[in-house]
């Protein structure tokens, strides 16, 4: 039976848990990581108690807690250190446990979380590279998307591409449309996800 606050897509592999207390902290956060990773499913929790009455937690790929649940909670915690991902807010550091920045823009929040798979965290970012492998993008889009992860405008993109500005807005509506993408935080996702540009590069 799946915690009410679940996120599933398809058959999910990939098992997420969101710690907080903070309600709307919870949802953002859900909602993120089921766009960044649709084949997951997410449970929110704003308790360790909650947790911990499912038995065996050993199925989660990650804990994303709130760093004062984790500090009240630290000995559970630290028996699975690759697994915990403390919700931090500025740039608080935690030796040995990777911290994740709440407090910053979706498009920086979206470049940290894909910035762990270089620190030991790759499971599941590999595991969403294999979806949908066939490339639904024509190549100038693909130009046109890397341009916007890299955060040009529609007339600096017409002028890098030699496009008419009309073309690039034509371009753009495309892409989002084809990876059902909300905001250009789902287009750097996708970009990420699908290889198409790096962390570094953004």
């Amino acid at each position: 039976m799946q915690h009410p606050g679940s996120i599933t897509t398809g058959k999910a592999r990939i098992k997420f848990a969101v710690i907080d207390s903070n309600v709307l902290t919870c949802i953002g956060l859900q909602h993120l990581l089921g766009r960044l990773l649709p084949i997951a499913e997410i449970q929110v929790f704003t308790n360790t108690k909650e947790l911990l009455e499912l038995g065996d937690t050993s199925g989660f790929q990650h804990f994303f807690v709130s760093s004062n649940i984790y500090f009240e909670q630290a000995s559970f915690f630290r028996q699975s250190p690759k697994k915990t991902i403390v919700l931090v807010k500025g740039d608080m550091q935690i030796k040995d446990i990777h911290t994740l920045n709440i407090c910053q823009t979706e498009k920086q929040l979206v470049s940290d979380f894909m910035a762990l798979q270089h620190m030991g965290h790759d499971h599941a970012i590999n595991m969403a590279r294999q979806i949908d492998q066939k490339d639904i993008l024509s190549s100038r889009e693909v130009e046109v998307a890397l341009l916007l992860c890299k955060g040009y405008i529609n007339k600096e993109i017409a002028e890098k591409l030699s496009l008419a500005t009309t073309t690039v807005i034509s371009h753009r509506k495309n892409i989002m449309e084809k990876i059902h993408a909300r905001s250009l935080a789902d287009i750097i996702i996708y970009c990420v996800v699908k290889g198409i540009i790096s962390i570094e590069d953004l």
